[in-house]
C-alpha cells in the first residue's frame, strides 16, 4: 500500500462516513478495484473510522461536553438517591435517548465475523444489493413530511427504532447516516436534530465497531505501512469534518434526495460488475492490473 492509496482511502472514508452513501461500501469497492482487498484491508478500514470519529468529536464537542457534565450529575443523584429518568433537560434527555438507540447494536455482536468477511472479501454483489437498500431508505426519508419534533419529544421507542436502522447499517453498502437520518425523518423529527442525533449516535457505534472487529482484523492481518495509515487517518478526519457541515446543509436545504439517486445507480452498476466478475471468474483485480487499467484510461484521455 502506497501513501497515495492511504490518502485516497482516507478521503473516501471522510466523505462517505457522513454523506449517506456508505463508507464501508465505498472502501470495499476501492479495495476491490485497486487490489487492496484481503489481508490488512479490514484493519486499515477500522483505523480510518477512528479518523472520522475525531471529526465528529470536533464538530459536536459542545454537545458532548454538556452530556459529560450530565453524567457527573447523574452519578451524584444516584449516590444521593434522587435519580429519575423523567427530565426536561435537553442534554440529559439526549444522553438517555442515545443510550436506548445503542441497545440494538448488542444484537450485531454475534454476526461481527460475517460482516467482517463480507467487508474484506473479493466479491461486491452483496455491496451492490446493500446500496439499493440505502437508496430505498433515502427515498422514504426524503418523501416524509417535514417534522418539527426535537429531543424532548423523543421517546425510548423512537430511539430504539433509530438504533435498529443503525444496526442494519453494519452491512457494507447500507449507509449508517442515511439509515438513521431517514428513519428520524419518517418518524417526524426536525431535520437539524436528525442530523445531530445521527452523528452523535455514530460515536459509540464507531468505537464499538473498532473494539469488536479488531480481533477479526488481527486474524486477517495487521501488516499495514505506518505512513499510509497516518495519512489516511488524517485525511479521514479533515475531510470528515467538512462532510459533517456539508450534509447538514444538504438536509436542511432539501437536497438529500440526490444521494438516493446516486446510491440507486451505484447499486445497479455494482451488481452488474459483480455478476460479470462471477461469470468470467476474474474476481477482484490485483494492484498491477488496476494500475495497468488506470494507465490505459489515462493514455486514452491524453490521446483523445
Amino acid at each position: 500500500m502506497t501513501v497515495l492509496d492511504g490518502l485516497l482511502q482516507g478521503i473516501i472514508q471522510g466523505l462517505t462516513e457522513f454523506l449517506p452513501v456508505s463508507s464501508s461500501g465505498h472502501l470495499s469497492l476501492y479495495q476491490y478495484f485497486t487490489g487492496n482487498a484481503g489481508e490488512g484491508s479490514l484493519f486499515f478500514s477500522l483505523m480510518l473510522h477512528l479518523g472520522t470519529l475525531a471529526a465528529v468529536i470536533a464538530a459536536y464537542y459542545q454537545d458532548l461536553w454538556k452530556m459529560l457534565v450530565e453524567v457527573g450529575r447523574i452519578f451524584t443523584e444516584l449516590v444521593r438517591g434522587r435519580f429519575t429518568l423523567k427530565t426536561d433537560n435537553p442534554s440529559r434527555k439526549l444522553l438517555f435517548m442515545l443510550f436506548f438507540a445503542c441497545l440494538p447494536m448488542l444484537f450485531v455482536i454475534p454476526i461481527n465475523g460475517l460482516v467482517a468477511k463480507i467487508s474484506g472479501d473479493k466479491d461486491i454483489v452483496v455491496e451492490g444489493v446493500c446500496f439499493l437498500v440505502t437508496a430505498g431508505l433515502l427515498f422514504l426519508g426524503c418523501k416524509a413530511p417535514a417534522g418539527r419534533a426535537g429531543v424532548l419529544k423523543m421517546r425510548p421507542k423512537h430511539a430504539v427504532t433509530v438504533g435498529i436502522a443503525q444496526a442494519v447499517a453494519v452491512l457494507p453498502g447500507i449507509s449508517r447516516s442515511g439509515a438513521t437520518i431517514s428513519t428520524q425523518l419518517v418518524l417526524g423529527f426536525d431535520r437539524a436534530f436528525a442530523v445531530k442525533f445521527s452523528f452523535l449516535l455514530g460515536i459509540p457505534a464507531i468505537l464499538g465497531g473498532v473494539v469488536f472487529e479488531i480481533g477479526d482484523a488481527a486474524k486477517a492481518g495487521l501488516d499495514v505501512p505506518l505512513l499510509p495509515l497516518f495519512v489516511g487517518m488524517l485525511a479521514a478526519a479533515l475531510v470528515g469534518y467538512v462532510s459533517i457541515r456539508l450534509i447538514r446543509w444538504l438536509v436542511l436545504s432539501d437536497k438529500f434526495i440526490i444521494f438516493a439517486w446516486y446510491t440507486l445507480a451505484l447499486g445497479v452498476l455494482v451488481i452488474i460488475l459483480g455478476v460479470i466478475g462471477h461469470i468470467t471468474g476474474g474476481g477482484a483485480p490485483d494492484a498491477s492490473g488496476a494500475s495497468s487499467m488506470i494507465s490505459t484510461v489515462s493514455g486514452a484521455i491524453s490521446g483523445g
